[in-house]
């Protein structure tokens, strides 16, 4: 069993930065693709970034490319989302996840373990 522990979110400005961490319990988090989503109240929980298990590929939802960034720490099984000129838009609980693959999924459904969420609001 894997447990994840984001922190890192709060208030910001737009135009702000944030960096998120998911912390993984257990040895075998290098093992494990990593997801990022996010869920707006009202809306449906959406795929933000994602990383194969080795950190070597990254996918981004066009709406954050160029602004966040995914990268993670084998070593310390801790992973990351650094987000930058921070958006309105961008307000939503964020979750890390796990999948028990080599490779990141958009899907929701793809993944094993979840974090609680951690919550990020942007104030224009």
């Amino acid at each position: 069993q894997v447990q994840l522990v984001e922190s890192g979110g709060g208030l910001v400005q737009a135009g702000g930065s944030l960096r998120l961490s998911c912390s993984a319990s257990g040895r075998t988090f290098s093992s494990y693709a990593m997801g990022w989503f996010r869920q707006a109240p009202g809306k449906e929980r959406e795929f933000v970034a994602g990383m194969s298990a080795s950190g070597s590929v990254t996918y981004y939802v066009d709406s954050v490319k160029g602004r966040f960034t995914i990268s993670r720490e084998q070593a310390k099984n801790t992973g990351f989302l650094q987000m930058n000129s921070l958006r309105t838009e961008d307000t939503a609980v964020y979750s890390c996840a796990l999948r028990r693959a080599l490779a990141a999924s958009k899907e929701v459904a793809e993944y094993a373990y979840w974090g609680q969420g951690t919550q990020v609001t942007v104030s224009s």
